[in-house]
């Protein structure tokens, strides 16, 4: 991975290209991101890059945080490391849409939408229960737990009832399908993970 950037999800709207194919497309707000530190391996044991990302008033952000961002002299909401090999990247450098170009490759990671507590049917996709021959009173409940003789418990890694979402998840090989410098947005082809206005990173694809 050699380019990365912070952005925000703004939603999903279609485009159509030369040919009258249309496209649907997740618009991403990505960057301005500032460099607000550079770790290598001397120092910290590895090499990595942070960014940071939408700036914010200073009465937002306590002293650690303005004490780690004085170098940069920025004051942003969000950081996150990036491990870009190669890089030359300084303190104070700003990394804008345009690393990316149309037609490139990305990988998407983000934080999917919360479901609350689920049931088995919406979180793991499993069938109801019969609606008739005794069956009942609930027809959404899990179902067999497996045999009652042996191993007489439940295995672990039984599909069941639980959290569903707010985990990260990152979708590869997204093809860039424009780039807009004046608005800072970038358009991948399909849908990423999170909500809208979610916090999402984007890198260069590591698998073509």
């Amino acid at each position: 991975m050699n380019k990365a950037i912070i952005g925000k999800k703004l939603g999903m709207t279609q485009v159509f290209q030369s040919d009258g194919t249309m496209v649907p497309v997740t618009v991403i707000q990505a960057g301005p991101c500032a460099v607000t530190q550079v770790k290598t391996v001397e120092r910290d044991g590895y090499a990595a890059v942070q960014l940071g990302f939408e700036e914010v008033p200073e009465r937002k952000l306590n002293k650690p945080e303005l004490g780690h961002l004085k170098a940069a002299g920025v004051k942003v909401k969000h950081l996150h490391e990036f491990k870009l090999e190669g890089s030359t990247l300084a303190v104070g450098d700003k990394v804008s849409c345009d690393v990316f170009a149309a037609g490139e490759f990305v990988d998407v990671t983000g934080v999917t939408k919360g479901h609350g507590f689920t049931g088995v049917i919406k979180r793991w996709n499993q069938h109801r229960l019969k609606e008739t021959h005794g069956v009942g009173p609930v027809h959404r409940e899990v179902g067999s737990m497996g045999p009652i003789s042996s191993p007489s418990r439940v295995m672990p890694g039984k599909n069941l009832p639980g959290q569903y979402g707010v985990e990260q998840v990152t979708v590869l090989n997204l093809s860039v399908v424009k780039v807009d410098k004046e608005l800072g947005v970038i358009l991948v082809k399909g849908a990423v993970p999170g909500a809208k206005n979610s916090i999402v990173y984007v890198r260069n694809a590591v698998k073509k």
